[in-house]
């Protein structure tokens, strides 16, 4: 990838090892938000279209999303050393804190104020979440598939996860099936 004034790269691998720390630690009840937020808008190392793409290729892959957005983004820059540096600054910094909290959670588990906090804490985290569904879906609109077929794709897999309680694989396998299948005859019907 070409560095271009409108599409920064991180620095150094210390770059990218402190922002990958920095996004871990701020990622408490789930992270995605903050990572949209913070590579796309705030250093732009990514567009909203390669973040979905990116963030679509993470989900399919086995082990946490945002580990396997971090190994990409980090080899994207550096290959393998970036992607191991993006690895290490997800997790080390994070990994002692999670440590100490449990460590605290194991002595205050009882305390009525710390059940009440985590379980408000979740109402928040589903708010993040779903905030920034709605602040992707606007990209939508450079996709090649109509903006119909997206929705009803959005609305199956709700569908799917919330009602019907199908495994999150079931449900990438075949509603992501259909929508690589359409994406893929519609960029060829399109080719001249």
């Amino acid at each position: 990838m070409t560095r271009t004034p409108d599409h920064p790269q991180p620095a150094s691998l210390l770059d990218l090892f402190v922002s990958f720390t920095l996004l871990a630690l701020q990622g408490f009840g789930g992270v995605l938000a903050v990572v949209q937020r913070e590579l796309v808008e705030r250093k732009r190392w990514l567009t909203k279209e390669e973040f979905i793409e990116e963030w679509a290729v993470a989900q399919i892959m086995p082990g946490p999303n945002v580990v396997n957005l971090a190994l990409m983004i980090g080899g994207r820059y550096f290959g393998l050393r970036g992607a191991l540096t993006a690895l290490a600054g997800m997790l080390a910094v994070p990994l002692m804190v999670v440590l100490a909290l449990a460590v605290l959670h194991a002595q205050f588990a009882d305390v009525a104020a710390v059940t009440g906090a985590l379980r408000g804490m979740a109402a928040v985290s589903a708010g993040m979440i779903a905030a920034t569904g709605l602040k992707l879906a606007a990209s939508l609109r450079k996709h090649p598939l109509r903006w119909w077929i997206s929705a009803l794709l959005a609305v199956f897999c709700v569908i799917f996860v919330v009602l019907l309680h199908l495994p999150l694989a079931y449900t990438l396998l075949s509603l992501g099936s259909i929508g690589v299948a359409c994406t893929y005859r519609t960029l060829k019907r399109e080719q001249p």
